[in-house]
């Protein structure tokens, strides 16, 4: 079972409803049991990076999602959500992201005559032969909108990067830790290759 963690940030019915596509079992889940209860765990999201750790602490979550996280469950982040999966945001200074991957979050400069929201269809470039990515045709192109970026601190954690005005990291994987900057449930073929992957390892697949 799949849970979908409901905070309150976004695209959780266009995960869930790519997620019954696919025909993965899944569940919302917004408590800290429903979390836990769960084999594997997708942290969606789109807003505000301050505001939806806000409600993450409000909602009693917080703990729940590290410790599947730590407990090497399957656990992906997807846009705000692979933002979360580190450490902090410069769009929100002095909020705590879950620290589960080093690195930061920043946003993309307009000075480079770069339209803000970074929106609409883009290319990534694997990097590593990992999970998540698997069988993806490099160039592959996915859906993004987005104002900040994340840089991991540890660069062999990046699975992709894109480039929009600079190459930024756009997928990270990490043993059990997952993240997409993209949204894979909005992103067609490929998009829906890469949730059957997730699916698969939730599955107990490599």
């Amino acid at each position: 079972m799949i849970a979908v963690v409901d905070y309150g940030a976004g695209n959780l019915k266009s995960v869930k409803n790519a997620l019954d596509y696919l025909r993965a079992p899944n569940m919302r889940a917004a408590t800290a049991k429903e979390i836990r209860s769960a084999d594997a765990v997708i942290l969606p999201g789109v807003g505000e990076f301050g505001s939806a750790m806000a409600e993450i602490e409000k909602r009693g979550i917080r703990e729940a999602l590290i410790e599947a996280a730590k407990s090497g469950k399957p656990f992906l982040g997807i846009c705000l959500g692979m933002q979360l999966l580190f450490d902090e945001s410069e769009e929100s200074p002095g909020a705590r992201g879950l620290g589960l991957l080093p690195g930061g979050v920043l946003r993309f400069s307009s000075a480079m005559g770069l339209k803000i929201p970074h929106m609409g269809w883009n290319s990534i470039v694997p990097l590593k032969e990992g999970r998540l990515l698997a069988g993806l045709p490099r160039g592959s192109c996915m859906y993004f909108v987005h104002s900040y970026y994340v840089m991991a601190k540890a660069r062999g954690q990046v699975a992709a990067v894109t480039e929009y005005g600079r190459i930024f990291d756009s997928a990270a994987e990490e043993e059990n830790i997952f993240g997409c900057q993209f949204h894979p449930e909005k992103s067609g073929e490929a998009g829906l290759a890469i949730l059957k992957n997730f699916i698969r390892i939730a599955n107990g697949g490599r």
